[in-house]
């Protein structure tokens, strides 16, 4: 009697190697977006206005134990953005200046890169480690939605990475 070997099959022919689908799987786990960050977060935005003194920034970032700031002209419309980097550089190039006499808008960065709620996490993450910035304000419209730092998109994608390991471990299992 002569046996015949046969491949045995779990479920349908799958064309994919397994590497492939946990490649397609990895890339898929990317999904997340500047809204899914802020969903989870919330909306809070702490701002100040470019009259403002820069002791004042310093107090309510304090106050608020963050690292940056919007600036909102007095329609609430974003027209800067500082942070400690910009107070840094700008009492070490003006070592002179007063805080109680230095506006917001003399050491805000004007040129805010901004996201959107539909922004892909990993599209942020190259606009932070391009641009050498931790925070990037979420925009719908004019007006600003949220706040993302980098420690936000680090949490997110701790937590997608433990669920992917948790997929693929379960994979794995069977």
């Amino acid at each position: 009697m002569v046996s015949k070997k046969t491949t045995p099959h779990f479920g349908h022919e799958n064309p994919h190697t397994h590497s492939q689908s946990v490649e397609a799987a990895v890339v898929n786990a990317y999904k997340g977006t500047a809204g899914t960050i802020l969903a989870d977060k919330g909306h809070e935005v702490v701002s100040v206005r470019p009259v403002d003194s820069i002791r004042h920034v310093v107090r309510v970032m304090y106050d608020h134990k963050i690292g940056s700031v919007v600036v909102k002209d007095q329609n609430g419309h974003l027209v800067g953005m500082l942070t400690e980097r910009d107070l840094v550089m700008g009492f070490a190039t003006h070592p002179d200046e007063d805080p109680d006499n230095t506006r917001a808008d003399q050491l805000m960065t004007k040129e805010v890169v901004t996201a959107t709620s539909e922004t892909p996490i990993l599209e942020i993450l190259h606009k932070m480690s391009e641009g050498r910035f931790r925070h990037m304000p979420v925009v719908d419209g004019e007006h600003i939605a949220g706040m993302i730092s980098i420690g936000d998109v680090v949490k997110f994608r701790l937590r997608e990475l433990e669920y992917e390991a948790l997929k693929l471990k379960q994979m794995i299992v069977g």
